[in-house]
């Protein structure tokens, strides 16, 4: 654990219960939420190389209908 994070618990230690509690639910949702965009963006891969595939074919398809026609 950093020294940062050590400061802050201590910092939330003499918090009332409830708000400690409300702290670390917040906490615990927002690291879930991470862990999830984590998992969709590494799902996420395989479509986005072939969309990005796809742009540059019809990239290159268009620079040349475009050179052609100069």
């Amino acid at each position: 654990m950093t020294k940062a994070l050590r400061k802050a618990f201590e910092v939330a230690s003499r918090l009332p219960d409830r708000e400690q509690d409300e702290l670390a639910t917040a906490i615990l949702e927002e690291m879930a939420a991470d862990e999830r965009w984590e998992a969709a963006f590494a799902q996420s891969q395989q479509t986005l190389e072939r969309l990005a595939k796809e742009a540059l074919e019809d990239h290159h398809t268009l620079s040349r209908g475009v050179d052609t026609a100069a």
